[in-house]
């Protein structure tokens, strides 16, 4: 069977210019986005049951807007008043124009790396002094907590936010030719909304090393690996996966 249909678990491009899109009409596939994670804020009460003190912190390190989302609406569930002396070190600068949306920007003392975290302790190795927060996910990298440590910042990690199954139920079996996953949750998520799949002749498609794992200690076969040296991208993975196939189902018939 020729690769007719493909779906990517993660949400639909918010750009034309997608090259999922372009992958679809130069290869004449059906490609369907879903998100088969979501994140989900954890509770007042969760984060009172950490036992941490925000306000006893005099820095917040923000990795992602997300991040940045769950820390304010914590503070304001819990009616803290964030003191204007208060440093935000963040990864990128996109993230610290964000807080824009939550603080007066110009006031702040606001501190951001190249898109790079380890960029971002360089720049907090001459704050030493402070008290740092670590907003994160309920399911975060050690890595990023090693870097850290390596680095004896003083910090507390607190977890805002989790990432959760989606509902899936609406997919019927999953019926694709290619499922295309990026995280160890995805995977996670198919099984909890689909416990007895089976991959018979369907594709899977992996991007990075930590869901490759998971795909593997699933007990699934993966046909897709990215990154490679000559597919550095989901698309031209893909891209360069169908062809290959079409082309030998093609001398086959």
């Amino acid at each position: 069977m020729k690769i007719r249909t493909i779906l990517v678990s993660q949400p639909a491009p918010s750009s034309e210019k997608s090259p999922y899109f372009d992958l679809a009409k130069k290869n004449n596939v059906k490609i369907d986005f879903r998100p088969f994670i979501h994140i989900e804020g954890i509770s007042s009460k969760e984060f009172r049951q950490q036992k941490i003190s925000i306000l006893d912190h005099t820095a917040i390190i923000f990795t992602s807007r997300i991040a940045a989302d769950h820390f304010f609406r914590i503070a304001k569930d819990l009616r803290l008043t964030i003191p204007d002396e208060m440093k935000y070190f963040c990864v990128s600068e996109s993230i610290a124009v964000y807080l824009q949306k939550y603080i007066v920007y110009r006031k702040r003392k606001i501190f951001f790396a190249k898109n790079s975290f380890d960029d971002l302790l360089t720049i907090t190795l001459k704050h030493k002094d402070e008290q740092f927060l670590l907003p994160l996910s309920e399911q975060h990298s050690s890595t990023t907590l090693k870097k850290i440590d390596k680095k004896k910042l003083k910090y507390t990690k607190a977890v805002f936010y989790r990432t959760v199954s989606s509902d899936l139920s609406d997919l019927g079996d999953v019926n694709y030719d290619i499922l295309v996953f990026f995280s160890p949750t995805g995977i996670k998520s198919l099984f909890s909304n689909f416990p007895d799949f089976k991959q018979n002749d369907t594709k899977i498609a992996s991007f990075g090393t930590s869901t490759t794992k998971a795909i593997k200690e699933a007990g699934l076969k993966i046909d897709i690996q990215v990154p490679m040296p000559k597919a550095p991208s989901m698309t031209l993975a893909l891209d360069n996966y169908i062809k290959k196939h079409n082309k030998e189902k093609k001398k086959a018939n």
